[in-house]
């Protein structure tokens, strides 16, 4: 198994990369934007994008955004595919797309949205903090990027200050990165989340 940073050689695996994010959005039930393989395919050839492969099989894969000029980084769409999971296999895609998007914009607050409580544990363990929406990144084009998402109508509703996913980040320039957040810490805020927000949906 490699997880290698892509690049152009990587573009053929774009359509099974959006097919296994959509398949996966379905299980879940939760919400996962949906993107094109024309967008997967750019993240590819700017080597913005990590990518396991078993041989020549897609096993994985997960891609950086840049956004407000570099100064918040975003790791987006981790995805395993299901032949592959229950090895560890994303939390090594998801500390090679950290250490590779430290590298890239060595001095950019890398931001994290999310309700899988699995991400959460993993990005807790590479130093993220639970944070409001208010201390993630302001630019409307990346908000404008869950309307896939079918919780979209709840980031609308709050005037994009929450919504059931749970904001977390990581600041470079501050060095109390190694207090971990318990998992049961995170079960509480999706439930809270969840209990608020899909009862106003049933209304």
């Amino acid at each position: 198994m490699r997880v290698v940073i892509a690049d152009q050689s990587h573009s053929k695996y774009a359509e099974i990369i959006c097919q296994t994010i959509d398949e996966a959005a379905l299980v879940r039930g939760t919400g996962i934007a949906k993107r094109k393989p024309e967008y997967i395919i750019t993240k590819l050839e700017n080597g913005n994008a990590v990518i396991a492969l078993d041989g020549d099989k897609f096993a994985g894969f997960c891609y950086i955004e840049a956004w407000s000029h570099g100064k918040f980084v975003a790791n987006s769409g981790l995805i395993v595919h299901p032949d592959y999971r229950g090895i560890g296999l994303a939390k090594k895609i998801k500390k090679v797309v950290f250490e590779h998007s430290r590298t890239k914009f060595p001095n950019a607050k890398i931001f994290s949205i999310t309700t899988g409580l699995a991400v959460m544990k993993l990005n807790s363990e590479l130093g993220y903090k639970p944070v409001t929406f208010s201390e993630l990144i302001e630019d409307q084009s990346f908000w404008n990027g869950c309307q896939t998402c079918k919780n979209y109508d709840v980031l609308q509703r709050t005037q994009q200050k929450m919504c059931l996913c749970i904001g977390m980040l990581y600041d470079p320039n501050k060095k109390s990165q190694d207090i971990k957040v318990k998992d049961k810490v995170f079960q509480r805020l999706k439930r809270i989340k969840e209990t608020i927000f899909l009862k106003k949906d049933k209304k």
